[in-house]
């Protein structure tokens, strides 16, 4: 039998979406931050050439260019002041969490709350501006030495374009912690996500291309058109699978009365990380290889040899980037997504055990239990996601958006924000509910003085 929360969620309308003006301002702020982002990445870095830039984009579509420029959107295709994208401000939250989870002192700062949480999201920024400026300075040199500039120097091109790179990722990172807190969805996920769609109908239109003039047979365009649909409906499968933990709340007896007793389940998802392990490992993957895009012949022979070996569809790239997406999906799970720790101490305090279960420290056991179980499961899910389509794209030349790792973005991201936007609609739901018994129970209270002062 469906819950109240159930029915109220199938009786979810356009006029109640109408209604939840709290909701529709949401929506219209974080539109308007993801205009302001496409916007940018067409804005170009000073002091490029364009003639000699548009020859090397003809080169950078294939290998690890194509997926550098499928996560920035097409900004680092056109030198926009978005190139770098928000790959630093990822690279640096992998480490820092890494750090937190290995340093003592940083342990601690992260049991502090809130405050412990910005002091830790201040180290995030500063070591995303470390990153930024490492690799704006490396790809402002590489630019150089591939002949991409006018006016090469470091005072006439160099230190213009670290300010405007480093910028560019700075605002990104304030964009997404802008989404986050006064938008819908999160908001680093979606500024991918937006830049992968803006992205796609080019890819489209050059997949159907190659089609039309005999350099994809008609057979494998009707073959991946068939596994993009049959992946998209293995993630919405993944995604919404559950693990139900049942929950029992014991009876309590007040003088003659007996409350309490209810049963019921903690969800745990398949794959409580959700996308987050594929952007990590794709910018694990990127990091190193980001300068090395833009230096041209002068890419030293350390380079060349890492390229060879860990460029798209190889196997030491393959194999780097399942062993990462099976690594932070339990680092990121067990760290941030669902800490057993903390289940088990709310548990605890609302009176709540699972049968059988000793409350504390043996709920946490065997949830810790019950989750590594279910990340088997949900990274082997993960893995095969992303690395399936990338071997099929590899070998029969498919743009990088119809990979692996952009569907399961693309899906995920989707998902999460109908998800917080339902959320948002049954808030609103239950609020006018409350509200109109608030009001009944006033009138009610004013019409019953008079009722009494009638009969007497």
């Amino acid at each position: 039998m469906a819950s109240a929360a159930e029915q109220m969620a199938a009786n979810l309308s356009w006029s109640a979406f109408g209604k939840a003006k709290e909701l529709q301002a949401r929506i219209f702020f974080t539109l308007g931050l993801l205009i302001v982002y496409r916007v940018g990445t067409f804005i170009p870095v000073p002091g490029i050439d364009p003639v000699a830039l548009a020859a090397f984009v003809e080169d950078l579509q294939g290998g690890v260019g194509g997926i550098l420029d499928m996560f920035t959107g097409g900004a680092l295709s056109r030198m926009g002041i978005f190139a770098l994208g928000i790959m630093p401000y990822i690279s640096a939250s992998i480490i820092v969490q890494l750090l937190t989870a290995m340093v003592p002192s940083l342990a601690q700062l992260k049991k502090e709350g809130e405050a412990g949480r910005k002091k830790i999201n201040q180290y995030t920024r500063y070591g995303t501006v470390a990153l930024a400026a490492a690799q704006a300075y490396g790809m402002s040199r590489g630019m150089e030495a591939g002949d991409l500039v006018l006016n090469p120097g470091f005072l006439s091109f160099q230190l213009p374009a670290l300010i405007t790179l480093v910028g560019g990722t700075m605002f990104l990172m304030w964009l997404g912690e802008q989404i986050t807190a006064r938008g819908i969805g999160n908001g680093i996920s979606l500024i991918i996500f937006v830049g992968i769609i803006a992205e796609l109908p080019a890819a489209l239109a050059q997949f159907l291309a190659s089609g039309r003039s005999g350099a994809l047979p008609p057979a494998v365009i009707v073959g991946v058109i068939v596994m993009v649909v049959a992946v998209i409906a293995f993630i919405v499968y993944m995604e919404r699978a559950l693990r139900k933990v049942h929950i029992q709340y014991p009876r309590r007896q007040v003088g003659l009365k007996v409350y309490g007793g209810e049963s019921s389940h903690l969800p745990i998802k398949l794959n409580p990380a959700g996308v987050i392990p594929p952007i990590f490992a794709s910018a694990l993957l990127l990091l190193p290889t980001t300068v090395s895009t833009f230096s041209g012949t002068q890419t030293s022979p350390f380079m060349n040899v890492l390229l060879s070996y860990f460029g798209p569809g190889q196997p030491l790239y393959l194999l780097f980037f399942v062993a990462m997406i099976v690594f932070f999906s339990y680092f990121y799970t067990a760290n941030v997504s669902f800490k057993t720790d903390d289940v088990a101490d709310n548990l605890k305090r609302q009176n709540g055990f699972v049968p059988g279960i000793r409350p504390g420290k043996k709920t946490e056991e065997y949830l810790d239990y019950v989750v590594s179980r279910l990340l088997v499961l949900g990274s082997v899910y993960l893995a095969a996601v992303c690395l399936l389509p990338e071997i099929l794209r590899a070998q029969l030349a498919i743009p990088f958006y119809f990979g692996g790792t952009s569907l399961l973005i693309v899906v995920s991201v989707t998902m999460d924000t109908i998800n917080q936007v339902q959320s948002h609609l049954l808030a609103h739901q239950y609020e006018s509910v409350i509200e109109k018994s608030r009001l009944r129970g006033r009138s009610r209270g004013k019409a019953a003085p008079r009722g009494i002062r009638g009969r007497r």
